[in-house]
């Protein structure tokens, strides 16, 4: 695993060869006095704090570890909307479409509404399955032809929605800042959890007795799904704007979703009017086992259509091991269709850790109270990372020339990454990596005086 530092100009840990070498055998040798002579002294890196303050590390003339503190600020990057084409006939287009369409979303929003539609049928019908189990457990036209008293299932009703709704304050208040990263993966991921929500509702009839927990889990798995579908699609309508219309595109999504949800609904009723479904479970759970697969199938090919011109970590690791690797840099489309929508940063390799603190370097405590990093920051480590793990160390090889001709190739060919990135049509204000929330390091040069 290769540890970077968030805010690491060079991204290797931060150390030159042989005057670290001592310092960093031996942690008392290092200092948080200010002594020295500060002329002959030379930055070797700072760490960033939340409260602006920054912690820098200086090598003095007797190769000592210095500490001082001073205040930096951190910068951040916006985002602009992107120009793009699609067609669709005249008729339609007035009904279903933003006004202006297709000069006034992104190319791939009709590929997307198109693929989206069978998702919300599918779902719909999944649901009018899901609630004749529900009606059943709570004896409105149960298989064995009891019933429960309407106060009793209006109790049940509303104490699972109650509970569930637990969900949905969870996800917003815990969660709220992973959804502009990557949305596309957030938005399979709220499917696959409430998916997990149906199958409590589906066991209800199996155990009447325990409806209030059994439902108020599924409802609480569901509840959690919502979390993470309404902010990712919110993300995602801001990507199909281009010309201040969002309100009007998540208008005329309601016009797609209203509609499959009217046929959905239809189908469902249809489905349930078959002979064998409303008398036998299992036909009903398989049926919707069937259908809900087909719906996620639905849902993952709609989110594979998606061009982002954003950046984030998997786009970014994308870019950088094809420039270090055969010195090109792919366009927004074929990134984004190598990108595996459902992969956790934590399992794409190289594993990087980034902003691995000093204290942790040099065998102290961690520092707690620190910054993420500004985005250019963290690209300059993944490419770096990524030249180490293409150029592995070999035998009785010195780590430490291994480490020096990662930051010369990063000082001769970054600059050419930027530049291939502009011409294959990625702006730099569209770069938005975010790192966990970890120490922020900034390694200087060593040919600096302080």
């Amino acid at each position: 695993m290769l540890s970077v530092g968030g805010r690491l100009h060079g991204g290797a840990p931060p150390w030159r060869r042989p005057r670290h070498r001592s310092c960093l055998a031996s942690p008392p040798a290092c200092s948080n006095s200010s002594g020295g002579d500060p002329e002959k002294a030379r930055p070797v890196l700072s760490e960033r704090y939340r409260d602006g303050a920054a912690k820098r590390y200086l090598l003095d003339g007797d190769s000592k570890l210095q500490v001082h503190w001073e205040k930096h600020d951190s910068s951040m990057n916006t985002a602009e909307d992107e120009n793009v084409k699609s067609s669709i006939p005249q008729a339609i287009r007035d009904f279903v479409l933003p006004a202006g369409f297709p000069e006034s979303v992104s190319d791939d929003y009709l590929q997307y509404m198109l693929l989206q539609f069978p998702t919300n049928v599918t779902g719909w019908i999944c649901y009018t399955l899901v609630t004749s189990s529900l009606l059943k457990a709570v004896g409105v036209g149960s298989f064995t032809g009891t019933s429960a008293a309407a106060s009793a299932a209006a109790i049940r009703w509303v104490s699972k929605d109650g509970i569930g709704a637990f969900g949905r304050i969870l996800i917003g208040g815990r969660f709220g800042t992973l959804f502009d990263d990557d949305p596309k993966k957030w938005r399979m991921y709220a499917d696959f959890i409430g998916s997990a929500g149906s199958i409590f509702d589906l066991t209800t009839p199996l155990y009447p007795g325990y409806f209030l927990p059994l439902a108020s889990l599924g409802n609480l798995a569901k509840a959690v799904g919502r979390g993470f579908r309404d902010p990712s699609n919110r993300v995602i309508q801001n990507h199909f704007s281009k010309s201040g219309n969002l309100g009007e595109i998540a208008a005329k999504e309601e016009v797609w979703e209203v509609g499959a949800q009217l046929l959905g609904l239809s189908i469902g009723v249809l489905i349930l009017d078959t002979p064998g479904i409303q008398s036998s479970y299992s036909t009903l759970t398989l049926t919707w086992l069937g259908v809900r697969l087909l719906h996620l199938w639905f849902r993952y090919q709609s989110l594979i259509v998606l061009k982002f011109r954003t950046v984030n970590l998997k786009r970014a690791r994308i870019l950088v091991r094809s420039h270090v690797a055969h010195h090109t840099v792919p366009g927004y489309v074929a990134c984004n269709e190598g990108e595996n929508i459902l992969t956790w940063e934590r399992f794409l390799r190289p594993q990087i850790s980034f902003g691995v603190p000093m204290e942790r370097m040099l065998g102290g405590e961690d520092s707690t109270n620190m910054e993420a990093a500004a985005s250019m920051s963290v690209l300059r480590s993944l490419w770096q990372a990524h030249w180490l793990h293409e150029h592995q160390l070999k035998p009785n090889h010195d780590v430490f020339d291994w480490l020096e001709e990662s930051l010369t190739a990063l000082g001769d060919e970054f600059d050419d990454f930027i530049d291939q990135m502009e011409g294959a049509g990625w702006d730099q204000s569209q770069i938005f990596l975010k790192v966990p929330k970890e120490p922020v390091l900034v390694l200087e040069h060593l040919d600096q005086e302080a």
